[in-house]
């Protein structure tokens, strides 16, 4: 078997995390699905928690897969919830729950 380059490594890794994500977000969906769908982003939606988990999922992923310290892997997980990441359904509760606990 062929190995993979660094490039399709870190493609591989963006596809196995899409998938992590609808995965967790409980969407019955996978990364072949939404291929050249145009604004499939804005058709799914996961919660806060489910966010949290997916990051802390996808650190542990890249760590093991492409190596990257633990600050980098975060790094890159930040940029995949800007760049493939779902909204948060309960963003604003999240909030709001957030600004009453630091008033207490």
């Amino acid at each position: 078997m062929k190995r993979l380059t660094r490039e399709q490594k870190k493609e591989k890794a963006i596809v196995d995390i899409i998938n992590k994500m609808f995965e967790i977000a409980g969407h019955d969906v996978t990364y072949d699905d939404i291929v050249g769908v145009d604004e499939w982003w804005q058709k799914y939606t996961m919660t806060v928690a489910q966010g949290e988990q997916l990051e802390e999922w996808g650190k542990k992923y890249l760590m093991r897969e492409l190596k990257l310290r633990a600050a980098y892997a975060e790094k890159e997980m930040m940029w995949f919830s800007v760049m493939w990441g779902l909204k948060y359904s309960d963003f604003d509760e999240h909030i709001k729950s957030k600004i009453n606990t630091n008033e207490k």
